[in-house]
């Protein structure tokens, strides 16, 4: 109903049927109930009007009770990190993400280093940790 310009036409027999045009026209456009209520205009109840607002007002009371006894019920900073849920960081928040990254290369870079240094097979086999038969590059 963007267009509500008022009808001020005079009442008289000959321009009342252009009258109930205009307002079947406009019936025709008016909006469901559902999509007013979706929109919070019309409130989704059964309740009487009289008492719409204590209603309201108790489930608003309701949710906040509600969020009170979930925030008691919070596990503490130290029992969310021992179950990986936090990251164990004093890193500002914008900056942890960053510090993962970081974290995550340079084992990546150990790892590396680590294969890049490892003794051959035939190494171990001289150190008495393999057989000489065992080849830990064939596939079993």
């Amino acid at each position: 109903m963007s267009d509500a310009a008022v009808d001020e036409t005079p009442i008289s027999p000959i321009r009342s049927l252009e009258r109930r045009d205009s307002l079947e026209k406009r019936l025709q456009h008016r909006p469901d109930p559902r999509d007013l209520k979706d929109r919070h205009i019309l409130l989704d109840t059964n309740t009487a009007p009289a008492l719409q607002a204590k209603a309201l007002e108790l489930e608003r009371q309701r949710a906040t009770d509600n969020l009170k006894k979930g925030l008691e019920h919070r596990p503490e900073r130290e029992a969310l990190v021992e179950r990986n849920i936090l990251p164990d960081s004093s890193a500002a928040p914008a900056l942890q993400g960053h510090q993962r990254e970081l974290e995550k290369n340079m084992r990546a870079d150990s790892l590396e280093k680590g294969l890049q240094h490892r003794p051959s097979p035939e190494e171990l086999v001289k150190k008495g940790i393999l057989d000489a038969d065992e080849n830990p590059l064939k596939e079993a």
